[in-house]
């Protein structure tokens, strides 16, 4: 099989102080604690959503936007993150990063109730976004920076395995933490936080830094533009499809990134060097990585909400029922890790594409029969394919990076993953309330509700994600409170067939990720091809 060549990097560096002072072990378990928190708050969120709506009073679309403020967050600024810890240096940025994040979570947890409830949890949440998409691409840059060639791969795989599978700790610890009080689930990352702080400071991690300037405009333009596009995504559910309003956000975010890259390709010191899509392989890796992120991080919120309305299971309940996908995902990824050693990245895309695509296709099939026993083998299946593919990908895009710019390629890489999770919470968040007001309203209209009538009261149940049906009924003596309690199985019902289309929609995009999968040249990067190209240089800081 064919090697990948990889490419020089051009950038002036400090000269080197030395990778072996670095405690190797220490370092990477710093940097897997640090990112463990950003991966735990792209789920554990989504178990505590209904607590959170029911008692701040959020509406379904608030929190949505509590969920994908984070997620969006992410997406517009890790570019950035990348691009500073190569000039700023990779441990600096890391500790700022993680600083920012905890900060961030502990405000979260401390939200006041009231009308300003809302509005303090997206800001906060879109701050810590801020400061995982500083911390990750530089805690990832460390540990390139740390080991050699020749124990680079297997630190890498370690590295994105870990921490892909530390999604799962979300929900299990959601489900926990939300039973004493949902706040827990943000105050959680403290002790983490400085555990990770510890290890790095014992690591004695030496520092690193490009002497190139920051690309101030770029950075504007790709956060403005991310954000516009999946604010016009966001809000179609409220403004409509037909709203110029949506379309011109959707429009107008998709052009400013266009100029972006415009922008950036007559920069001589870009935020992205977007020559690294000349590499067909790149390319591919990142296709396929926003098909699969369109399905992985939505599908922890539609799941955990669908549990908690339609099986009518509790926080703790919801956690396990999502806890079949990981099964399946943990198990997949180390065969995946080891597929990608041994015959490249391609045979992994396909596998996890095809399995994904199914598995997620049968998953909707079985949501109807408001049946958790009956789910668990096709919601494993999914969870497989999203794991066999995942690390693959994520680990043969950075291995192709340009020259020593590790932490500018996890930026591209993670920028990717991100802005397409935001895009799919958005999407499936419209579709889901868009079906279920429709669904609710037949039923409501088939047992003698005017349509007018029948219309309003479906779309306060669209809008009112609140978990558990049966705890939290229609309150009042009037006829339409009461035929809603007597409707609550039928709502149950039209829930379900609604996150059907959700599902569906998640199994659409692995089968087009699949054949992008097959688009991937099959070429592999070798510790001997990836050791032409300059390591990352270190200088203390």
């Amino acid at each position: 099989m064919r090697t990948h060549r990889v490419p020089s990097g051009t950038g002036a560096v400090d000269p080197p102080a030395g990778r072996g002072t670095a405690h190797q072990t220490l370092a990477l378990a710093a940097m897997l604690f640090a990112v463990s928190m950003t991966f735990i708050d792209q789920t554990i969120v989504s178990i505590a959503a209904p607590s959170i709506v029911d008692e701040l009073g959020l509406s379904s679309s608030g929190m949505q936007w509590v969920v994908n403020a984070y997620l969006l967050s992410l997406a517009a600024f890790f570019a950035l993150g990348g691009r500073l810890s190569d000039i700023v240096g990779h441990k600096r940025v890391m500790l700022i990063g993680t600083l920012l994040f905890v900060v961030s979570s502990v405000l979260c947890g401390c939200v006041p109730a009231g009308d300003l409830a809302q509005t303090w949890l997206i800001v906060f949440r879109a701050t810590q976004g801020l400061g995982a998409a500083l911390m990750f691409p530089a805690a990832l840059a460390v540990v390139v920076a740390v080991f050699p060639v020749e124990r680079r791969g297997r630190a890498l795989a370690l590295f994105f395995g870990l921490s892909g599978a530390l999604t799962a700790v979300g929900p299990l610890l959601g489900g926990w933490l939300t039973a004493w009080t949902w706040r827990a689930i943000f105050w959680v990352n403290v002790p983490i936080a400085v555990i990770a702080l510890v290890l790095a400071a014992m690591a004695r991690i030496p520092g690193s830094r490009r002497r190139e300037k920051l690309d101030v405009p770029g950075a504007v333009l790709i956060a403005a533009g991310m954000g516009l596009s999946v604010l016009g995504f966001q809000q179609a559910s409220a403004w409509g499809w037909s709203s110029v309003a949506t379309w011109a956000c959707i429009v107008g975010g998709l052009a400013l990134l266009v100029v972006f890259c415009r922008y950036e390709r007559g920069v001589a010191q870009p935020l992205i060097t977007l020559k690294v899509f000349r590499d067909r392989a790149f390319t591919v890796d990142m296709l396929v990585l926003f098909l699969a992120m369109l399905a992985f991080v939505p599908v922890f919120f539609f799941a955990s909400v669908y549990a908690q309305v339609s099986l009518s299971a509790s926080p703790n309940q919801a956690a396990l029922y999502l806890l079949y996908f990981f099964i399946g995902f943990g198990i997949a990824s180390q065969w995946g890790g080891r597929i990608l050693d041994r015959r490249g990245a391609r045979p992994a895309l396909k596998l996890g594409t095809a399995l994904g695509a199914v598995g997620f296709a049968l998953w909707a099939n079985k949501l109807t029969d408001l049946s958790m026993h009956d789910q668990w083998p096709y919601a494993a299946l999914a969870g497989a394919g999203i794991g066999f593919l995942l690390a693959p990908a994520s680990t043969d895009a950075v291995n192709r990076s340009i020259g020593a710019s590790y932490g500018e390629v996890t930026g591209i890489t993670q920028t990717v993953r991100n802005y397409a999770a935001s895009i799919g919470i958005a999407v499936f968040g419209t579709v889901l309330t868009h079906v279920t007001t429709d669904k609710v309203m037949e039923t409501l209209t088939s047992r003698g509700v005017a349509a007018g009538t029948a219309n309003d009261a479906a779309r306060s149940v669209a809008e009112a994600v609140t978990g558990n049906p049966d705890a939290q009924e229609p309150a009042g003596d009037g006829r339409i409170a009461t035929l809603m309690r007597d409707s609550m199985d039928a709502v149950r019902l039209d829930f379900a067939e609604a996150n059907q289309w959700v599902f569906y929609g998640m199994a659409i995009a692995l089968a087009v990720a699949y054949v992008c999968a097959h688009l991937h040249p099959g070429t592999r990067v070798t510790g001997e091809t990836a050791a032409e190209s300059p390591a990352p240089s270190t200088t203390g800081e």
